[in-house]
């Protein structure tokens, strides 16, 4: 069954690699047991591979079997709402931060193609802020922009108006306009993938001086075809020439059977990147995290002392 999950290659249309969900999402969507499960394995499989922070995204609305509207993955209707997803994750991820002493928290994802489900998400931010919920996210189609739909961008100017971080995938597959609209409209404060960026050279130089940080996924971006199958021509190269702020992210773990230090070892084996500013690079995608503040220099601080680095005054 796990190779009929896994894609292996590079895919030829982004609509194969899409197709995957089709294979397991029904089994996990409206089961309780198995949304809190996953949740708290999610936790120890991090902890596993080194990490002591974690931002987990996830949409609500893609796991629930009632008040939600289409129903998910030909599924029945049944009792699990969207809220009712975001308080099974959030129960999973507390059991797996006690169990495995690592902190986590979560984004909620918009769906493009779904405008009518972000103002829901928005507000699942609001009621979930104080239990484990850190930012909203947009995620999908690039080519479904949000002049045509409307409810993101109400969605996102609210969550700003209620201080809620905002994160959007812009830039993997699609144009820098992308981009443009998520830092623009949507008041983006980190970008999801980024790599098409640099086609407007203006908004890169603007990003790159606002510090702008780019959620990069090296495995992922070779699958899903987003970008040249050769690492060696990688936009990560570009990222880290121009000093671009930069994290190393794993997506869909289970579709592209990887681990982050799969995507670690991918950027040093073809880019060249040293343990040095890998260092770096985690500190700064710490400084970037969506933690209230107290909680983001206590992370700082941690890894200052761990790689045995003097800490920088200036935050």
């Amino acid at each position: 069954m796990t190779h009929r999950c896994v894609v292996h290659e590079p895919v030829k249309e982004f609509k194969e690699f899409l197709d995957k969900f089709n294979e397991y999402m029904h089994v996990i969507a409206g089961d309780r047991e198995a949304i809190k499960r996953i949740a708290y394995e999610f936790v120890e499989d991090k902890a596993k591979e080194g990490v002591i922070y974690v931002e987990v995204r996830y949409s609500p609305h893609l796991l629930a079997n009632s008040k939600v509207d289409p129903i998910q993955w030909n599924q029945k209707e049944g009792d699990v709402s969207p809220d009712d997803v975001v308080h099974l994750v959030y129960q999973g991820l507390s059991e797996g931060e006690k169990a495995f002493n690592i902190k986590a928290r979560s984004i909620l994802c918009c769906m493009r193609h779904m405008p009518d489900w972000s103002m829901e998400v928005l507000e699942l931010c609001k009621k979930y802020g104080n239990e484990g919920v850190v930012a909203i996210d947009l995620a999908g189609d690039e080519s479904l922009n949000c002049e045509a739909y409307p409810g993101h961008r109400m969605a996102f100017e609210e969550a700003e108006r209620c201080g809620i971080h905002r994160t959007v995938h812009a830039g993997e597959v699609g144009p820098s306009s992308v981009v443009k609209e998520a830092v623009e409209v949507l008041k983006a404060e980190r970008i999801g993938h980024g790599y098409n960026t640099s086609q407007d050279q203006v908004l890169y130089k603007q990003l790159l001086d606002q510090n702008m940080h780019f959620e990069t996924c090296p495995i992922s971006s070779k699958l899903t075809g987003a970008c040249d199958s050769d690492f060696t021509k990688h936009p990560i190269i570009r990222f880290r020439k121009d000093k671009a702020n930069i994290s190393l992210n794993t997506d869909d773990p289970l579709i592209f059977n990887s681990t982050l230090q799969h995507d670690y070892v991918t950027v040093q084996k073809y880019m060249g990147f040293t343990e040095q500013e890998f260092k770096e690079l985690n500190i700064n995608s710490a400084k970037s995290s969506f933690l209230p503040e107290k909680e983001k220099k206590e992370l700082v601080t941690k890894l200052h002392e761990a790689y045995g680095m003097v800490e920088d005054t200036a935050f």
